[in-house]
């Protein structure tokens, strides 16, 4: 019975996680592409999990085998009812201000059934080969080895073989066609688990084990305990990442597959996760990811380095869970309380970190976290002798942190302290203190947020992310930045320190001479001189409402009602009071917002990334020809696509093709006059639409070899790839985009 019980329970779980990204990609559009979706969506899938765990906990402990086998057969066959799976609508469609809640019922009413069904297969189907007797029965945990290499194996195959290969709904109706060779493959599990349990005695406890030693509520603490912190970890550090990169499969399951993984590497014998060179490198690592925190700055490359310390540390948790496992009479209660203590992870990281925290402080705090479950902390430690040395150096930590922060040596000087101290308490934790790496990094975790406060920062957070408003060092520019990427500037004061009145001048990609502004003026140059209805998507620091003319109807369009609150704050930023007072800001995702407006517009001017992160779904085909379909017929879209990881030109390019628009780029150098390098994209019906932008700027020929991008087919990694590379036409690389001088 082995091979068909690990098969069945291998596709069950690669059904179970396959979902997870199909269907958030789904919904993804309605909320902007914002990374908190799979945030919400990791809690509502572990919260299920916990329902499911549960239910399969009262299968296995209250009924017999044959009526928990009929009751199971039964709800999975209920559920395929609800398939193919597709977005059901629920309740209001403009859930501003309760989007998360409002996206767990969406969740619930599409995938809700089908997800409770599969997620109680693999405790199960565990129990159930347990009481088929035999060498292995009486240890059935190895089958979870097989489980998660069924869910690490979807999460893997889906943004490699699946999203780039086949659309949505055909994603849908696959995954429909496995769910019902599940189904039939859990009823001949059961066939066989009736026909022999007749004549099998149930399976004995694991040997060695503490067979006969009752499971108290410290046991079932301790397994929620270790189960919270890398669950935790897994919904704070892909967000993390997502906030930099996109909001994209190949980036949700990355961190997931890594979490599943551990659980293949640590639920057997002898593991290196539980030695001590293992753990002091658990340590190593955590000192590390403090010092990126603090210098704020991320790359792909940095990515990989949160990844590689989530991984350490949930392998540390979860081979704490597999030593302190129960035998097998208790198994399903085992997963049931770690679940449980996942749901909560989530929950903490999901829901209540973005009300709790103004900004990402859940993820250094579930640092500390691991380090401290990792090495089985307890207050007792804690409080010892042996901690001493981690308290008076944890100490003097802080106590130069706090002298520094009225110093310009703030940041760099606590930087240099924190890597010097930590590598100290590193040494004095190997030696000596299990408690002293705990406390050194919670003090680490203290500076942390004194270094966040050093310039007078404020911090806006949303179910969109976090903004961030401060001051530079010299006191003379003001910033907005979401994640790592500044979205505008505004000079306050002059070098001599003096307050700037009068009209702000836009800074970073909004000056007079860079991209954008000199695309929206191409335009308006072909249309005589002055334009008459524009749609700004994107909202900012307000910075391109200085670039509005006199007689010019300007509407913008802003997902996060956080940032209006900011832009139209003039005592933050005076952009939008002093040049655009009485333009309306639109609230909602601009693809929907934009279908109910009245009139046509002669301009659509598109700059809504969060941090570096790609709204794909604004980039699609049904995308551009929505907005060709709000444009005059000689309007134009101008689209900044300025990004550190991807290059966008022949994604866009590809996809205006479709819709019959041409596509030209232009560039823009940074100067010292406050303005960043940017890239834009002006795309219009004909190049007679956009004067003389079609004779200066360089036009993007369209790959129509490739595939593009539409609201069920999207790839993120064909935009990394170029970034890499260079995009191709015909195997001839692109020419680099033409920097246009803004005085000719």
């Amino acid at each position: 019975m082995l091979p068909l019980f690990a098969a069945t329970i291998f596709l069950s779980a690669f059904l179970l996680f396959g979902v997870q990204p199909m269907f958030t990609k789904m919904v993804l559009p309605i909320l902007g592409g914002s990374p908190s979706v799979w945030s919400i969506a990791m809690v509502f899938f572990q919260a299920l999990l916990l329902a499911g765990y549960a239910y399969a906990n009262l299968l296995a402990s209250r009924l017999r085998s044959g009526v928990a086998i009929a009751v199971h057969v039964s709800v999975m066959l209920a559920a395929m009812t609800s398939l193919p799976i597709s977005v059901v609508a629920f309740g209001d469609t403009d859930p501003s201000g309760a989007e998360a809640f409002w996206l767990l019922g969406v969740f619930t009413a599409s995938v809700g059934l089908p997800f409770f069904a599969l997620s109680a297969n693999g405790p199960l189907l565990q129990v159930w080969f347990s009481r088929l007797g035999g060498k292995r029965a009486s240890d059935p945990y190895f089958l979870y080895a097989a489980s998660n290499a069924g869910s690490f194996l979807a999460l893997l195959a889906y943004p490699l073989l699946i999203e780039p290969w086949l659309r949505l709904g055909a994603q849908s109706l696959l995954w429909a066609s496995l769910y019902g060779v599940l189904g039939m493959a859990i009823a001949i599990c059961g066939f066989f688990l009736i026909r022999r349990s007749r004549n099998v005695p149930a399976a004995h406890p694991i040997a060695g084990e503490g067979s006969n030693r009752r499971v108290t509520w410290q046991d079932r603490a301790s397994w929620a305990a270790f189960a919270f912190v890398p669950s935790g970890l897994l919904v704070a550090v892909t967000a993390h990442i997502a906030t930099d990169v996109a909001s994209a499969p190949f980036l949700w399951v990355a961190p997931l597959a890594l979490f599943l993984l551990t659980f293949i590497v640590v639920f057997r014998e002898n593991s290196f996760a539980s030695s001590n060179w293992f753990k002091a490198t658990q340590v190593i690592a955590t000192a590390f990811v403090f010092l990126v925190l603090l210098k704020g700055a991320e790359t792909l490359a940095l990515v990989t380095v949160h990844l590689s310390l989530f991984f350490i540390n949930a392998l540390v948790c979860h081979r704490a869970l597999y030593e302190r496992r129960p035998d097998a009479r208790n198994l399903t209660s085992f997963y049931l309380w770690m679940s449980a203590g996942g749901v909560m992870g989530g929950i903490f990281s999901g829901l209540m970190a973005p009300v709790l925290f103004s900004g990402i402080l859940e993820y250094p705090i579930l640092l500390v976290a691991a380090l401290a479950a990792g090495r089985g902390i307890t207050w007792e430690r804690v409080v010892s002798k042996e901690a001493l040395p981690g308290l008076a150096a944890g100490g003097l930590l802080v106590l130069c942190g706090v002298l520094m922060l009225a110093t310009d040596l703030a940041r760099p000087g606590i930087l240099f302290l924190t890597g010097v101290l930590l590598i100290i308490l590193m040494i004095v934790s190997w030696r000596r203190a299990i408690g002293t790496v705990m406390i050194a990094t919670a003090c680490a975790l203290t500076v942390t947020v004194f270094a966040d406060l050093v310039v007078g920062s404020t911090s806006y957070r949303s179910f969109f992310g976090v903004n961030k408003v401060y001051e530079s060092p010299d006191g003379q520019f003001r910033y907005i930045r979401h994640g790592s990427t500044i979205h505008g500037a505004m000079r306050i004061r002059t070098a001599d320190g003096q307050p700037v009145t009068g009209r702000p001048e836009p800074l970073t990609y909004y000056t007079p001479f860079g991209s954008n502004a000199l695309g929206i003026d191409g335009v308006r140059q072909a249309r005589g001189g002055r334009l008459d209805r524009v749609a700004a998507v994107g909202l900012g620091s307000g910075s391109i409402a200085c670039s509005i003319r006199d007689g010019e109807d300007w509407t913008f369009f802003e997902i996060d009602p956080v940032v209006t609150r900011i832009a139209t704050n003039p005592a933050l930023f005076s952009f939008m009071s002093s040049c655009a007072p009485k333009a309306p800001v639109v609230h909602g995702d601009a693809r929907l917002t934009l279908q109910k407006a009245e009139k046509p517009f002669d301009v659509i001017f598109l700059d809504a990334f969060s941090s570096d992160s790609v709204p794909a779904h604004l980039l699609t085909v049904e995308a551009l020809q929505s907005y060709s379909d709000r444009l005059w017929p000689d309007g134009a879209i101008v689209m900044h696509i300025s990004n550190r990881h991807l290059d966008l030109r022949a994604i866009v390019a590809r996809a205006a093709a479709e819709v019959g628009m041409v596509t030209y780029a232009g560039a823009t150098e940074s100067s010292g006059e406050g303005g960043a390098a940017s890239v834009t994209l002006v795309i219009a019906r004909q190049a007679e639409d956009i004067g003389r932008i079609a004779g200066t700027w360089t036009l993007i020929q369209p790959d129509m070899e490739r595939s593009p991008w539409t609201d069920d087919y999207s790839n993120i990694l064909e935009g990394i790839r170029d970034a890499w590379l260079g995009p191709k036409v015909d195997g001839v690389l692109i020419k680099p985009v033409q920097s246009v001088d803004a005085r000719n």
